[in-house]
């Protein structure tokens, strides 16, 4: 309990009480120590006897305070004296429980956590007629008493003796002991304490009385009170005065006017009978309103004429009900943010080293939480989530979003187009407890297959090892073995890998820029074969792509079908990655909580962001760059953001279109967003969903529309800015010379191809060629090209193509013909060259 200094602006003057007597223990001590002389062994009996006859229970309690002051030689005396001296004299307040409160990064109040609703406060933030109102009802005598009233007490006693009535004989400082000793048993979950602390019996009274009467050695009248205003039940599931008045009237308790503080004061006789805010007990509350008004008037804390407006006012007319929040249910929808952050502090050792240590500061540890969360950015992902897909959509199909803001690890929305609940055996349609925007350990979901949002880490991987974007690589479909691909880390891979094209198409060569904005499958297959993979998967981690499953523990999927991303992942997680590249290079762990205040207004420590460079920021650039055509010249070109923002993304389809995604991002802002069922993998073909039918959803036919309204109303109110340019390096590479290789023998051609710094496949099959017979007919590129290109080398079969020369036609017509045959255009002429316009080799039917 907090020392107060006796001065008149930290402590307001209690109003004078004209009825107090002066009477005190001190001055019952005092008369019969003057007497003590004539008091022998029987009269000392006597006096025990008549106590206890006279107040029963109360009257031991009497005597048993009473008889050490007189004690001589007596037995009997001597006897009580050990019997008084026995019971504890030392109580230690400690902190209470009191609820924690968690803002927005604006300081809204999103919602509480406690186990017992209240706040601690000064009493200078308590209003006058408050402290008047408990003092005049309580414990009139509360300034004279020494933490026993001994008048009071034999009166309770003579008239819980003589009459049906029940009068309590306690002084607030015996209230305040009881109530310190039931919370402490509470927060020890010491039932056996609680309840001895509660029952009615001689030993509970003399302990608490001899309690009092220490503390009131130790802590001045005011603190007393103070503590007493703080700790006392005010309602069923309302403690302390401050969330009293918070409740019951919507307002501070330095603010309660002597109708109000009447109210609150009778309801601690007995909370649930006393209660306002239920309509069978108005006739009760109002009754006990009445009792503490009339107390107030005749102990003049109120005037004649206050006194009988008070009375006159319905109860009902003076609420303003105002129930707390209490759990992330309560937080609306920020329900699921809020959950993240309670799973951060309850496993995070910098709040504690057991999990209970950590949840009991939570909820008792009267705690402000500063939290990262933009409620106006939060507010439009839910809007948007609902927009896409209802949550009670028949298909049971799901969505999720979260932003974060590059650079700083800020998560400023997390979203899901359900509703939280806490309790997830009582959810409903279209509610749940599992967060589907994070990982196992912070939400319960496993994740979800990432798709090709996957493909950016290996384009980064591949931009890191000096390769360039205009490299061009093979798109065609071929079956690859274990043999194409090199894993430093797990040796060969067995079995045959022959991937399709799901979110793009495409065959022969394709320029890593063109491979990425249609997001070309085969083509990335061919970039992974000249990369290590074990290298992509360390790319990947540093960049922030995190496996969800608890069971993994953060270890990587290595393989040949990486690159189409088949490990789960959260949307948290992919957001956090791309905001990598957004920053320049920079990665920061996901945080939510921004700044943690204790009751004492002392910071308490927090989980860092970690901020740390990933990638170098020429290779992060390169990314944004390929990726910014996936909004311009690719898939999800209808989902650019509105006024020319600049933005990147990349959307993500997973095999047999289970899950879709599009992850995407400006300098400021980088979000995910993730469709697909979250129970189960249910392919979204031949589907209808939120009333519309679809034979097939890819990442840019929901995830990506919907990423762009979020966006475009989170940064409605944000300036434009734009991402530094590509380097050259990065774009073109270094240019290298292809040899000229027609009629080397295979692998001298590969010797040289490898010297000049290319990569090098060699078709299946054979072509017509006048080279000889599996010697080199031709390479594919030719000239110049970025070092590291793959070149493929295409083998002769001995044989010249037959020239197929036109048969003339006989000419039936007057006219003169507008060509002669050999001047006729070759129609099919366009037609062996790809959509870059480089002349495709002719196939031959036969494999090698």
């Amino acid at each position: 309990m907090a020392t107060h200094t006796q001065s008149a602006h930290v402590i307001q003057p209690i109003q004078a009480n004209r009825h107090a007597a002066p009477f005190s223990l001190v001055t019952m001590a005092d008369s019969v120590r003057s007497q003590s002389r004539q008091v022998n062994p029987l009269q000392a009996l006597a006096l025990l006897v008549t106590f206890a006859l006279l107040a029963g229970v109360a009257g031991l309690l009497a005597a048993g305070l009473v008889l050490p002051l007189a004690a001589g030689t007596s037995a009997v005396t001597e006897g009580t004296v050990q019997m008084f001296d026995e019971l504890p004299d030392e109580l230690e307040p400690k902190p209470l429980s009191q609820q924690s409160i968690l803002l927005d990064r604006n300081g809204k109040k999103l919602t509480n956590f406690y186990l017992q609703n209240r706040v601690v406060v000064p009493l200078d933030r308590v209003s006058l007629p408050m402290q008047n109102a408990v003092i005049a009802i309580e414990d009139k005598r509360f300034f004279a008493h020494g933490g026993v009233d001994m008048k009071r007490t034999a009166s309770a006693a003579f008239i819980n003796s003589v009459t049906d009535k029940t009068q309590g004989g306690s002084t607030l400082t015996q209230q305040y002991v009881k109530n310190v000793l039931i919370e402490q048993a509470v927060r020890d979950e010491d039932k056996l304490a609680e309840d001895a602390a509660r029952i009615d019996t001689i030993d509970r009274k003399l302990r608490e009385a001899k309690l009092a009467v220490s503390l009131e050695q130790k802590m001045s009248k005011l603190e007393i009170l103070e503590g007493y205003l703080n700790i006392a039940q005010f309602g069923a599931s309302v403690y302390g005065v401050e969330s009293a008045s918070q409740f019951y009237f919507n307002k501070p308790a330095s603010k309660l006017v002597p109708v109000e503080a009447a109210l609150i004061a009778g309801i601690t006789k007995a909370p649930n009978t006393f209660d306002p805010t239920r309509k069978e007990n108005l006739r009760f509350s109002t009754a006990r309103r009445n009792i503490v008004l009339d107390q107030m008037y005749q102990q003049g804390y109120i005037t004649k004429a206050e006194h009988g407006t008070a009375r006159k006012t319905k109860v009902e007319d003076t609420l303003s009900v105002n129930p707390a929040k209490n759990s992330c249910e309560a937080a609306g929808n920020a329900g699921y943010f809020c959950d993240y952050v309670t799973k951060v502090i309850e496993s995070d050792p910098v709040f504690g080293k057991t999990k209970e240590e950590r949840t009991d500061l939570l909820m008792r540890g009267g705690l402000v939480i500063h939290t990262t969360l933009d409620s106006k950015m939060q507010k439009a992902a839910n809007a948007e989530l609902r927009t896409t897909l209802p949550a009670k959509d028949p298909t049971g199909i799901a969505t999720a979003l979260v932003s974060v803001k590059p650079g700083s690890g800020h998560i400023l929305a997390m979203a899901q187009n359900r509703k939280f609940v806490a309790n997830g055996e009582k959810a409903k349609k279209g509610q749940t407890t599992i967060n589907y925007s994070t990982d196992q350990a912070h939400g319960g979901s496993q994740g979800f297959s990432s798709g090709s949002t996957y493909k950016a880490f290996v384009l980064a991987e591949w931009l890191r090892s000096g390769r360039a974007l205009t490299t061009k690589v093979d798109a065609t479909g071929q079956e690859r073995t274990g043999d194409d691909f090199t894993a430093r880390c797990t040796g060969k891979f067995v079995g045959v890998y022959n991937p399709g094209n799901s979110d793009g198409v495409g065959s022969g060569q394709k320029t890593v820029l063109e491979a990425t904005a249609n997001s070309i499958n085969t083509a990335y297959v061919s970039m992974l074969s000249q990369l290590d993979l074990c290298d992509v998967a360390d790319t990947a981690e540093q960049i922030g792509f995190r496996p969800s499953s608890s069971a993994e523990d953060g270890v990587p999927f290595i393989g040949p079908s990486m690159v189409l991303g088949p490990q789960n992942t959260s949307p948290l997680a992919m957001a956090s990655a791309y905001a990598t590249f957004a920053s320049g290079g920079t990665y920061c762990d996901p945080v939510a909580i921004t700044k943690i205040t204790g009751p004492d207004g002392a910071e308490l420590d927090l989980p860092k962001a970690n901020c740390r460079a990933a990638i170098n920021a020429a290779t992060a650039n390169g990314v944004t760059y390929a990726l910014g055509k996936v909004l311009t010249d690719g898939g999800a070109k209808s989902s650019q953001l509105a006024g020319g923002r600049v933005a990147a993304g990349k959307t993500g389809t997973s095999q047999s279109n289970k899950h879709t995604w599009f992850v995407g991002y400006t300098p400021q802002l980088a979000t995910s967003v993730w469709i697909g069922h979250p129970d189960r993998d249910v392919p979204m073909q031949n589907i209808t969903m939120n009333g519309r039918s679809y034979s097939r959803v890819y990442g840019s036919t929901l995830a990506a529309p919907t990423w762009k309204r979020y966006m475009d109303r989170a940064l409605k109110k944000v300036s434009k800015k734009g991402f530094p340019d590509v380097s050259t390096k990065i774009l073109e590479g270094k240019k290298g010379e292809i040899p000229r290789l027609w009629g080397s023998s295979v692998s001298d051609a590969e010797e040289a191809l490898t010297k000049a710094g290319f990569s090098v496949t060699v078709r299946p099959g054979q072509v017509y060629s006048s080279a000889a017979r599996g010697a080199v007919a031709y390479t594919y590129p030719a000239g110049t090209a970025p070092t590291g290109t793959m070149v493929t080398i295409y083998v002769s079969n001995g044989s010249p193509r037959p020239v197929q020369r036109p048969v003339p036609r006989p000419n039936t017509s007057d006219k003169k013909p507008e060509s002669t045959p050999e001047t006729t255009p070759d129609k099919n002429k366009d037609k062996n060259k790809d959509k870059g316009g480089s002349k495709k080799p002719k196939k031959s039917n036969k494999r090698g």
